[in-house]
């Protein structure tokens, strides 16, 4: 296994495990007021940036240590270099994962639209981020191991 389907694997691990700790630590918070209360939409602002701030932060430790292990455990160093492949599959994961952001971006705001719950939106829009974040790395691990 190469050190990009590792890295890969790593990723899509530690961004399912950060997603679900954060929203466990989360939700006993939740405001029992009503659904358009000010302290709902407080409590999905800090969600929506929290959840980012700590995302951010989670990955860069994660992709610290992944790197010092593999150096220990490998004895060789991260490739300091990216190819054509490298950047092409890049590339190629990137998009599906913004795509699937924009249509989860879409769907919230049409949520507004048809006059759902407003929390449905930071749902959704939460939803899809994560689920982009999960499709970025699986598609990355697809393309290492299939080719483009």
């Amino acid at each position: 296994m190469t050190y990009q389907e590792k890295k890969s694997i790593v990723s899509l691990i530690s961004a399912i495990f950060i997603f679900m700790s954060f929203c466990l630590y989360m939700y006993p918070q939740y405001p029992g007021g009503g659904l358009d209360s000010p302290e709902t939409f407080r409590y999905w602002g800090l969600f929506v940036l929290n959840l980012t701030v700590v995302s951010i932060v989670a990955h860069i430790v994660v992709s610290i240590i992944f790197n010092i292990l593999f150096r220990i455990t490998t004895r060789e160093k991260e490739p300091k270099f990216a190819d054509e492949l490298d950047k092409l599959i890049e590339l190629k994961a990137n998009r599906n994962s913004f795509f699937l952001f924009i249509i989860g971006f879409i769907i919230a705001m049409g949520s507004l639209i048809i006059d759902e719950r407003s929390q449905m939106m930071f749902i959704i829009l939460i939803a899809s981020g994560f689920i982009s974040d999960v499709v970025g790395s699986l598609s990355k691990l697809y393309y290492y191991r299939r080719g483009v």
